[in-house]
């Protein structure tokens, strides 16, 4: 085999260890969250093992407690997912040539935020490094899926109360650093946070599904914050000019 391509993947294998070891973590919350909702501890893990998104994971288990509702479940994953459209598409120019048909396909089915962050920080991104990347992570989340999803029978109650915090955690963790670096991001979540909570307490609206409800959150906060605090594109294209390869 080609020593540089064992080099590539050794290299993607050691990037993806802490974010496999915070998947691993993160994931075992979500096993133990589906369990109390009904799910089998192998319906858990299949989920993240076909569905490895912690957001539209969450969200969907909580969809699919009200059989029927697939549009509801249309709309929010799309909602909730599309980013990893927009990933892909970045993280395509940064691919070599033999990167490329299949294997784009196959592995798009792998991106998500750390990922992506670690791999568009690369010159260029082989297949050899990415599938080391994102091997970890993948084998992390589902593991910690299924670890989670056996042991939430097993674990004290005060034990598993404080795990059901953890996946909220890393949401928490992921937006406080960009609201510190970014104010408007700020308006941002305190929309969001208010249109959450109308959804949950207010009449009329705590009848809408859970699915729908982040989906109307995430869009009028998004719509909010874009007008009233526009990104000047003039301003942020920063690019240095392409030097030849």
């Amino acid at each position: 085999m080609n020593k540089q391509l064992i080099k590539n993947f050794t290299d993607g294998l050691k990037a993806g260890v802490p974010i496999a070891l915070g998947y691993l973590s993160v994931s075992f919350t979500f096993g133990i969250i589906a369990v109390s909702y009904g799910f089998l501890p192998w319906q858990a893990t299949l989920i993240s093992l076909l569905c490895t998104t912690s957001a539209g994971q969450l969200s969907g288990i909580n969809t699919m407690l009200v059989p029927g509702q697939y549009l509801d479940m249309l709309v929010s994953q799309l909602t909730i997912n599309i980013r990893y459209s927009f990933m892909s598409i970045s993280l395509s120019q940064k691919v070599n040539e033999r990167f490329r048909g299949i294997w784009r396909l196959f592995f798009g089915a792998w991106v998500t935020d750390e990922i992506f962050a670690v791999a568009v920080s690369q010159p260029v991104v082989s297949r050899a490094f990415f599938a080391g990347l994102a091997l970890l992570p993948y084998l992390g989340w589902g593991g910690g899926t299924l670890l989670g999803a056996v042991l939430g029978n097993i674990l004290p109650d005060r034990i598993m109360s404080a795990l059901g915090l953890a996946i909220y955690g890393m949401f928490i963790a992921i937006v406080t650093p960009e609201m510190r670096a970014n104010h408007p991001v700020i308006l941002t979540v305190a929309v969001a946070a208010l249109l959450s909570t109308c959804f949950t307490y207010v009449p009329v609206l705590n009848r809408l599904s859970s699915g729908l409800a982040i989906s109307v959150c995430a869009v009028v906060a998004a719509v909010v914050s874009s007008i009233l605090h526009p990104i000047n594109l003039d301003e942020t294209q920063t690019e240095e000019p392409d030097h030849a390869q």
